[in-house]
């Protein structure tokens, strides 16, 4: 891999990270929330990322894995690897509190008034950070590809942020009192995203080659669809616009596909 791919991987990666604090910031100076365009724009991340993976990284990692093996053992071992990775968001989700859940979306307003959400900013960022830690491989493996995959990507990944970082900040406002300890926090849960990547990064330098890199494709391609279907799809369901969400998983289906046509 050359320096740069790696460097600029990381730095989408820190843009995702980063868009927890825009969520924040709408939490305290919005009065209430628009949910129509919250439902969109959730929708919007998952038609992205749902397409992407079974339309680009599947068939990619299947491809690359055809160069050492048959056919069949190809589709074999990209689908352990997509159910692994399914599984292993499946098992943070389930060990984290559904009251600690950063991804457990709630409104502005609803948030404000929810006593039982108030934690320590600590054991919150905890919590935050092991959740996102997958999401930030996930954006890093992907952005290591061509810059047409990676950055819908990115934009899907920042999007579905935005509310946690609301999910986020409201809470330990409430526990502090001090709308910067609440920013700050909310902003640093994000950053577990690059430091997750670098992490993981890390450990599979040593062991990189082109069967780990196909393997990391389907694996991530699991995260991003248990994330799409698991919290991005209920999200925008839950407000009750059912029609602006499902426009904004086919808007954002049409959007990828459109896109990848103009690199063909």
């Amino acid at each position: 891999m050359e320096t740069n791919s790696i460097l600029l991987a990381f730095l989408l990666t820190m843009i995702a990270g980063l868009s927890t604090g825009v969520g924040s910031l709408i939490a305290f100076f919005a009065k209430r929330t628009n949910t129509k365009f919250l439902s969109a724009a959730l929708g919007f991340s998952a038609g992205v990322m749902v397409y992407i993976s079974f339309m680009e990284l599947m068939p990619e990692a299947v491809g690359m894995l055809g160069q050492q093996m048959s056919a069949r053992m190809s589709h074999i071992t990209m689908l352990l690897a997509f159910f692994a990775g399914t599984s292993f968001i499946a098992l943070i989700d389930f060990l984290i509190p559904e009251d600690e859940n950063p991804h457990e979306v709630h409104r502005v307003e609803e948030l404000a008034d929810r006593q039982r959400l108030r934690r320590t900013g600590v054991m919150l960022a905890l919590a935050i950070s092991i959740h996102n830690f997958p999401e930030g491989l996930a954006t890093f493996a992907s952005a290591l590809g061509n810059l047409d995959v990676a950055i819908p990507i990115v934009i899907a990944i920042a999007i579905h942020n935005i509310p946690e970082g609301i999910a986020v900040s409201v809470p330990i406002y409430q526990a502090t009192g001090s709308r910067k300890k609440a920013f700050w926090y909310s902003l640093l849960s994000g950053m577990a995203e690059p430091v997750g990547a670098l992490i993981g990064f890390l450990f599979l330098l040593p062991f990189w080659t082109p069967l780990i890199h196909a393997l990391l494709l389907a694996f991530v391609s699991g995260i991003m669809v248990f994330i799409s279907f698991d919290e991005l799809l209920p999200g925008a369901e839950k407000y009750g616009h059912h029609h602006y969400g499902i426009g904004g998983v086919i808007t954002g289906m049409a959007v990828m596909a459109f896109s990848l046509l103009l690199f063909l």
